[in-house]
């Protein structure tokens, strides 16, 4: 009873012990480094076009595959998983503020007892039972605990601007090798109508080496150019079954699967194609039914701005990780600085014991004991230890700073990569096209000349040479342009936003481990929060 006349007044003074300082720094947020020549005006239209730039290209087959890809990619699943264990590991953290120690604990023995007041045999028969609750707070005075709980949440919210990066990463890597797929395909399709115009010419040459006007160099000639170009098909088709591969592995699903939809697109490429067959029968060779505009088949390339909106860089899901990564170090240095101090507890124990002669009944009479008070542990011989592991620490949080300035120059870098990319790249492709023009002008010229006897054959090999070599530069120059657009918007952290509202884990998959575990709130959305 003496004990628990005093239970206030020990209460009284370990919550006093218990709200004094928090050790260690306080985080400070970084600032991210950028050039001068950037805009810091936060554009909301800016902002709009870099979260879903896929849709500039206005390709339903794209979207599509982008929207698969957030719904099915096993790494993204992944990286929605580690978001729940980082949610766990902040509750244990949590769960730290309260009693550490809780337990309940009970046994049931009987034995005997030599008791000298008998005679032989001189043992006494006995049953004892004892029933005790035991608990045990370590008081954070200095914090420990509380840095504790911050280094977890930084932990949490790092996992997911994890999860935000992955989502970008995944979603300009879908849309870069959709533009390859497209451009493998175009140009499988130009060498395919190139090789039509050769065997068109070798059939020329053949008929004019008949007639005696030209000697049976010119028809092998002919005949080496056309299987060069058709040789070039094979190593085209691997490269757009190997890329088609590659997005059904992002997509999560098998390449049959994503065959069809593919082949989608592949049916309006294949009009084209017909199309210009058909120009090519009518000995039209400087026309293409409209010029080579018309038949695009790699995705068009949406304008860019050419300022560059900083905020979009400082909100890039990797420098938050970087941050928050700084976030949780900075913590650990509080929580290893703790343990330099004594650490206070507060202990009690309320338990029922008794033991009685075999054959009595348990009454509980006297048996109840209750025992409460404070004490302490200090690490007096530990310090150069301790400390040492503080120092440790701080050089992690040091790193950490640099870390975060490392990914803030690689963004500066993959921005101004991606910008000047798409100029110059821009550049190019006018003069690809040009370029173009006019060797499929010189070969029609060449051609009817040819047939004229004006010219010899190596004039007119020369121009079917030319004019299938520049038609496939000019199909990867415009490949070339949609990647450096890629790259850009990738660069400036744009893409995580279509996950905005919905949850890290798919439903089926909280539903198998609610199944198998119970996880309690951990799986309500939204997982970020704390539990």
């Amino acid at each position: 009873m003496a004990a628990a006349r005093r239970l206030p007044a020990t209460l009284a003074l370990s919550l006093s012990l218990a709200s004094c300082t928090i050790l260690g720094p306080d985080f400070e947020a970084p600032a991210p480094v950028l050039p001068a020549a950037w805009s810091a005006i936060d554009d909301a239209d800016s902002r709009y076009r870099a979260a879903y730039w896929w849709r500039q290209f206005e390709d339903p087959v794209l979207d599509e595959l982008i929207a698969a890809t957030y719904a099915q990619n096993l790494d993204l699943q992944s990286a929605g998983l580690r978001i729940l264990q980082a949610r766990a590991a902040l509750g244990i953290a949590d769960g730290l503020r309260f009693p550490q120690q809780q337990a309940v604990s009970g046994a049931l023995l009987r034995g005997r007892m030599e008791d000298p007041a008998l005679e032989k045999p001189r043992y006494r028969p006995f049953n004892t039972a004892n029933l005790n609750f035991d608990v045990a707070w370590e008081m954070d005075i200095w914090g420990k605990y509380a840095r504790g709980i911050e280094s977890a949440e930084a932990a949490l919210y790092a996992a997911v601007a994890s999860y935000d990066d992955v989502l970008i990463s995944l979603t300009a890597e879908v849309a870069r090798n959709y533009v390859d797929y497209r451009a493998f395909q175009e140009r499988i399709l130009l060498a395919e109508q190139n090789s039509l115009i050769q065997q068109r010419v070798v059939g020329i040459t053949e008929i004019q080496y008949e007639s005696g006007n030209v000697t049976e160099l010119d028809v092998q000639q002919a005949r080496t150019q056309l299987y060069s170009t058709q040789s070039l098909l094979p190593a085209l088709r691997i490269g757009k079954v190997q890329t088609r591969n590659a997005i059904a592995v992002l997509v999560g699903q098998l390449p049959e699967q994503v065959e069809g939809l593919l082949s989608a697109g592949d049916r309006a490429q294949r009009a084209v194609f017909e199309a210009r067959t058909r120009a090519q029968q009518l000995n039209r060779y400087d026309d293409r039914d409209g010029g080579y505009e018309s038949y695009d088949i790699v995705p068009s390339t949406p304008p860019l701005r050419t300022g560059i909106d900083a905020s979009l860089v400082a909100r890039r899901p990797d420098l938050r990780v970087a941050e928050l990564q700084a976030r949780a170090q900075s913590a650990r240095i509080g929580l290893t600085q703790a343990e330099l101090y004594p650490q206070f507890t507060l202990s009690g124990s309320i338990g029922l014991n008794q033991t009685v002669p075999a054959g009595t009944a348990f009454t509980g009479s006297d048996a109840v004991s209750v025992v409460l008070g404070p004490g302490f542990r200090w690490n007096i011989f530990n310090y150069g230890r301790i400390r040492n592991q503080v120092r440790v620490e701080d050089a992690r949080f040091q790193e950490s700073l640099a870390n975060y300035n490392q990914a803030a120059l690689r963004a500066v870098q993959e921005v101004s990569n991606a910008i000047e990319g798409y100029r110059f790249t821009l550049e190019e492709e006018k003069l690809r096209l040009d370029t173009v023009q006019a060797s499929v002008r010189a070969f029609s010229i060449s051609m009817t000349q040819y047939q004229d006897g004006l010219v010899s054959y190596q004039r007119l090999l020369s121009t079917v040479e030319k004019m299938t070599r520049n038609e496939d530069l000019y199909a990867q120059s415009k490949a070339a342009i949609a990647k450096q657009v890629i790259a850009l918007y990738k660069a400036l952290g744009g893409g995580w936003q279509m996950r905005s509202g919905r949850p890290f884990v798919a439903e089926a998959i909280r539903q198998q481990m609610g199944e198998r575990t119970d996880w309690g709130r951990y799986l309500t959305p939204p997982e970020d929060a704390r539990p």
